[in-house]
């Protein structure tokens, strides 16, 4: 259950209203939507993460996942699972990312961005060892697009946590 009401849509200025449509409604956007200003500008930002740009949409979808599962975050887990489903994660993929090093799902390429995702998530910063691997791997833009998902996913799933934001049916959240 929420620990504070989510944003009564009635009284949303007509912009506000506009950019939750455009979201479905989805509870962790009718809760940001009570900093108007911000919400706004996350929705830019995370769509800026999953709709442009030159990283690979297989790669963002682990990557973002795993944050989920790291922050334990079990709204995001869900929605980005779905997500992923729709670019290509496979459901073996999907089902082995709690415990990725054990699985032989994943190529070299996913294996560096999980094992990069999971040091940015859990260390003050990646290890010169997987930076370089996951570096030598992707282009210059798409390793900061990468860590830019990792961080806005890190941010989104403790905002989640933080506020309860109740789960919904995954058809609702993505």
């Amino acid at each position: 259950m929420a620990r504070i009401d989510y944003c009564d849509e009635a009284t949303a200025s007509p912009r506000t209203r506009e950019v939750l449509a455009k979201n479905r409604n989805a509870n962790i956007f009718r809760m940001l939507a009570h900093a108007p200003s911000h919400f706004e500008q996350y929705c830019r930002l995370g769509g800026a993460i999953r709709f442009k740009g030159e990283l690979d949409p297989v790669l963002r979808e682990l990557a973002i996942t795993r944050t989920g599962i790291l922050c334990n975050a079990p709204y995001e887990v869900a929605a980005h699972k779905k997500i992923g489903a729709g670019v290509g994660v496979s459901a073996a993929q999907n089902a082995a990312l709690d415990d990725w090093r054990s699985a032989d799902c994943f190529d070299g390429t996913q294996r560096a961005a999980l094992a990069f995702t999971d040091e940015v998530v859990k260390l003050d910063q990646p290890t010169d060892a997987v930076f370089g691997d996951i570096a030598a791997r992707l282009t210059p833009a798409a390793l900061v697009e990468l860590q830019l998902a990792i961080g806005f996913y890190i941010m989104t799933s403790k905002f989640l946590e933080t506020f309860g934001i109740d789960l919904q049916p995954v058809d609702d959240v993505v």
